[in-house]
């Protein structure tokens, strides 16, 4: 498979002379390509849904998911695995990353190391990938030989495998069970996939990441139950949420967050059966962490 030969690569004709243009119309024209995401994300919808059961699966028997990318594409995958511990309450192990050039990449661009399959297959091992795991390789192209190498890899595991790319019937969607494309076209600037192809990358990762703690039982309803109360607006939301969905007022809900420790999951449990903090926390980890199980169940 060519460079020149994948959508993404192809020249946009709507940001033809983009560098003539006035700033009102640079945004405009961007603005109108990243409206074509979405779309091109709803076409992937049942393998999303096949990739959120698979992680579900695979983190309720304490399995991982693992994300592997270069450049762009394992940036985004970093910023996905930093983000489930403080809105999940997850252990930082069970989402994890691998990026080609290690962390130094996640802020200054390396990306010769994208070209070397051994990398890959080094990075990916370290962490000791099997049969419990769920891996992702994330890539625009389809094609980069780190993210390949490390899926291979993974499957010669036995690790359930997923791929999240931009441009169809790919080499990483060969490699890997289930093959998420999302084909937004060529870039407003020629090849540049930190834009329409990172956005749709965002958006999938968001999607498997939330679809699975919401199956899971990590949030109620549509709240973040499971938030981090580590600052003074983290708190408040902390508030607003055990007052939403326990029915209290704001002092209630602030005396029931104390008493459980500023945890908030907790702090429903208690509100919505009565229990205190030890038999409310102890409820939850019977239910595994499903916040609803814990209310409902006898």
């Amino acid at each position: 498979m060519n460079i020149s030969e994948l959508g993404t690569e192809q020249t946009n004709l709507a940001s033809a002379a983009l560098d003539t243009k006035t700033a009102l119309e640079i945004a405009t024209i961007i603005n109108h390509e990243d409206s074509k995401v979405a779309a091109a994300v709803e076409k992937a919808l049942p393998q999303i849904a096949l990739a959120i059961d698979a992680i579900t699966e695979t983190i309720r028997m304490n399995g991982r998911l693992i994300y592997v990318g270069a450049g762009s594409s394992g940036r985004i995958a970093a910023l996905d695995a930093a983000e489930c511990p403080p809105t999940f309450n997850t252990d930082p192990k069970t989402v994890q990353y691998v990026i080609a050039g290690g962390e130094k990449a996640l802020t200054r661009a390396r990306e010769v190391r994208e070209d070397s399959n051994t990398a890959g297959v080094r990075d990916l091992r370290k962490l000791k990938p099997n049969r419990k795991d769920v891996v992702v390789g994330i890539s625009a192209s389809g094609r980069t030989p780190y993210t390949i190498a490390a899926i291979e890899f993974a499957r010669k595991q036995g690790t359930k495998t997923v791929a999240v790319t931009c441009n169809a019937h790919s080499p990483l969607g060969r490699a890997a069970e289930i093959d998420i494309v999302t084909e937004v076209g060529p870039e407003v600037l020629s090849g540049s996939t930190r834009m329409k192809a990172g956005s749709a990358q965002k958006m999938v990762l968001n999607m498997l990441t939330t679809g699975t703690m919401a199956r899971l039982g990590y949030i109620y309803g549509n709240l973040m139950v499971n938030v981090h109360t580590k600052n003074k607006k983290l708190v408040e939301r902390g508030l607003t949420i055990l007052q939403q969905a326990a029915g209290v007022d704001e002092a209630k809900a602030a005396r029931a967050l104390k008493s459980a420790g500023n945890q908030v999951a907790v702090a429903l449990i208690s509100l919505k059966t009565g229990l205190g903090r030890t038999e409310a926390g102890e409820k939850l980890k019977r239910t595994k962490g499903n916040v609803r199980r814990a209310i409902e169940s006898d």
